[in-house]
């Protein structure tokens, strides 16, 4: 049976009067967030530092994932000039590590691969000293476009496997194998370029099923990796299973670290761009 309440080590507080400022550079750049679009628990402690996940390539995503916020109607023209206003805003920030995903956009000959290689050079140019980090879709296993991203040389390149295998008809179009190899792909084109993966808890998947996809993801070379709990975004979203202890989320953190991780951020409200500059 699902369970309805939530624990009390879920029950943070959202103030939108913490996020008025980010808002306001967002609006003024017309950039979106995946900390709005996804409905981000941490979205007032994150803007409030200045600090926000950049969502290119539109709002609009082409897959059914029935876990997801973002939405799922038809997309937009891409913007050519949406990687010099991330930029912008990357400078204005002064962030010192950025991270920019997109919804999968499964309509463009390249998935959007162009969009990110331009989004890297336009923050390079302006902000040359911030640590970029791209959150990419799997691109329909394309080569050639995960290839052209590899080479606007990202200093990390992340990819979230979600869920365990079992449970991947939640994740209409994806493919659990296909996204390992898109990992794996990484680490041979590029050793110099951390990847990074990320799980979430609460969907009714196993301990022993968790365990078997981290060994899963150091066999491909993962170095980082982040655990969370997933939260339903709404009622016709796919249900929670189980609320898990935090005290769980410790324990996978310290069996990820030992079976070959180099940093692994794991608990309740943890999100795959949640602290990002601490991976290192």
């Amino acid at each position: 049976m699902n369970i309805q309440r939530k624990p009390e080590w879920l029950r943070k507080k959202i103030n939108p009067g913490d996020q008025s400022e980010m808002r306001q550079l967002l609006g003024e750049l017309r950039l979106n967030t995946v900390c709005q679009q996804a409905l981000c628990p941490n979205i007032s402690e994150c803007f409030a530092c200045g600090q926000a996940t950049f969502l290119i390539l539109g709002r609009n995503c082409t897959r059914l994932c029935s876990f997801c916020n973002v939405e799922k109607t038809a997309p937009l023209p891409v913007d050519s000039d949406e990687p010099s206003r991330v930029a912008e805003a990357v400078h204005r920030l002064k962030l010192s590590h950025v991270v920019v995903t997109s919804p999968t956009r499964d309509d463009l000959p390249d998935g959007g691969a162009g969009l990110y290689a331009a989004t890297v050079a336009a923050i390079r140019t302006s902000s040359p000293n911030t640590r970029i980090e791209l959150l990419i879709p799997d691109f329909q296993g394309s080569v050639p476009s995960l290839a052209e991203v590899v080479a606007s040389c990202p200093d990390i390149i992340a990819h979230n496997v979600e869920t365990v295998p079992r449970l991947y008809q939640i994740r209409s179009g994806a493919d659990y194998a296909r996204s390992l190899d898109m990992l794996r792909s990484c680490a041979g084109m590029a050793p110099d370029i951390r990847t990074k993966s990320g799980i979430m808890l609460g969907m009714g998947e196993t301990e022993d099923e968790v365990l078997s996809v981290l060994r899963d993801l150091r066999d491909v070379e993962c170095a980082y990796l982040s655990i969370g709990q997933y939260l339903a975004p709404s009622r016709r979203h796919y249900p929670v299973q189980e609320y898990v202890v935090p005290e769980l989320f410790e324990s996978l953190r310290m069996q990820a670290l030992e079976i070959g991780f180099s940093h692994v951020e794991s608990g309740p409200y943890v999100r795959s761009s949640y602290h990002a500059g601490k991976y290192a």
